[in-house]
């Protein structure tokens, strides 16, 4: 490592950028500070365009040399995730450290981290298929079967609040299928995936199929529309995702945006079932993942229930230092995003929302644990990505008001319903227009499926005997 000054004239050591398996330093650098009291965790280089543009070129170089075969990436990605189960503990301090989460919220990532890892590490070995040419009269006498080829270099962007499992969620699919990646970590968490980065070199990855430039979000679109990447994967907000995809015409773009997910609840639903997951999907990590729980729909005969209980578990919430073990929320991201939630908690009850408990900014860039009541559609805490530890419930009389109120975002990923009857999941599957619709189960319930056929292309092979 090396030291820089930091803004207030200390010395502070500079974890250095990545790039063909060699340290890369710049003439500027990042701070990482903690969330929740502002200690000077860290810093990184800011990167410039020129480090861009000598990943991009680092990792174009390898696209186009020997490829790895898919048993050695197999085994690389099965020692990443050995690696990696044996240092969960150092990576969820980490996470802690640089993103605010709670560290039982932090150890839960770096498991799930591992099991991202390994999963792709068995996909990378099924890469293929048999087509049965000889079904045909035509095809007698000749073999055929698909490869799946890397579309080429991949240029991972990936957000603040999953700094390990989302750049794995990259990196292994990427891996897997072969393909040179460059990552370009949140300028506030950098730190975990420059880890990550030196974890998968020790486990056999060759320099310069993993390089990471770390640098300010600025710069992201330099990546997106280098003319050497082939494909880009964001994980965001909703605006500069759809950016960087009309910067990057010609380019296979993969985004991962942001929401406002829904929650149904029928009256034939376990309602206080349904009470207690929320108390934990709506405010996990103080609100900050892009399927925690922000709408929440309730037959209007069980509301008043429904609310009671959610509104008593959310007030017991242990609110404090994410190094605590008994902490379950805590600091947003930075004092700027709690000033955000706050004041749209004050908007939506100047427009006739009712509290019924937390919503204050408190010390340490803290929103006290949430719920509202009266909301209606046209107020933020509802129509837009709160990213907050605030849960916004809306009573109705119908199941088809419910289905068309879930139904009105902009934004898709993940949609929940509680209910008895089987014909209503089966509607609420049907109807609601969301990537993912849980029965009985909450929208942060998550079971992604691969990435690594997305990063590939299809070829098809034939012989002739």
């Amino acid at each position: 490592m090396v030291k820089a000054l930091s803004r207030k004239g200390a010395w502070v050591e500079v974890t250095p950028a990545r790039v063909d398996g060699e340290s890369l330093e710049a003439v500027e650098v990042i701070e990482v500070r903690s969330p929740w009291d502002g200690r000077l965790v860290g810093a990184v280089p800011a990167c410039r365009p020129r480090q861009v543009d000598q990943a991009v070129s680092v990792a174009l170089d390898c696209h186009r040399g020997p490829q790895l075969p898919a048993q050695r990436r197999a085994a690389i990605l099965d020692r990443a995730a050995d690696l990696l189960a044996d240092r969960r503990e150092v990576f969820a301090a980490s996470i802690c450290a640089e993103a605010g989460k709670p560290i039982a919220a932090a150890r839960a990532e770096a498991t799930r981290a591992v099991d991202t890892v390994r999963f792709s590490a068995a996909v990378a070995l099924t890469l293929a298929g048999k087509v049965p040419l000889d079904a045909g009269a035509a095809g007698e006498g000749k073999v055929g079967f698909v490869r799946r080829v890397p579309v080429g270099v991949v240029a991972a962007i990936t957000p603040f609040n999953f700094p390990l499992n989302l750049v794995c969620h990259k990196v292994a699919p990427a891996v897997a299928a072969g393909c040179p990646v460059v990552l370009k970590p949140a300028p506030a968490t950098p730190l975990t995936a420059l880890a990550v980065v030196r974890l998968f070199e020790e486990a056999g990855l060759p320099p310069g199929w993993l390089n990471v430039v770390t640098c300010t979000d600025d710069v992201a679109p330099v990546l997106a529309t280098h003319p050497g990447v082939a494909m880009v994967s964001f994980t965001g907000s909703r605006d500069v995702g759809h950016g960087l995809r009309a910067s990057a015409p010609g380019k296979r773009v993969s985004l991962e945006l942001g929401s406002n997910a829904p929650l149904i609840v029928e009256a034939d639903g376990d309602w206080r079932a349904a009470a207690a997951k929320v108390a934990v999907a709506g405010f996990a990590y103080s609100g900050q993942t892009c399927i925690s729980v922000q709408r929440l729909f309730v037959h209007r005969s069980v509301h008043d229930d429904l609310v009671g209980d959610l509104a008593g578990r959310v007030s017991r919430l242990r609110v404090g230092d994410p190094a605590d073990e008994a902490t379950e929320v805590s600091s947003l991201i930075n004092a700027a995003a709690a000033e955000r939630v706050a004041a749209w908690v004050a908007e939506a009850v100047a427009d006739g929302a009712v509290v019924r408990c937390g919503g204050t900014l408190e010390e340490h860039s803290v929103v006290s644990p949430c719920v509202l009541t009266g909301v209606t559609p046209d107020m933020r805490v509802s129509h837009a990505e709160v990213l907050g530890p605030v849960v916004a419930v809306q009573a109705y009389d119908d199941f088809d008001e419910a289905l068309a109120l879930a139904n009105d975002t902009r934004d898709g990923l993940q949609a929940g319903v509680f209910t008895a009857h089987l014909g209503k999941a089966l509607l609420a599957a049907e109807v609601l227009d969301f990537g993912g619709v849980l029965v009985n189960e909450v929208p942060i319930w998550d079971s992604r499926g691969e990435a690594a056929r997305d990063m590939t292309e299809l070829r098809r092979v034939v012989l002739t005997a």
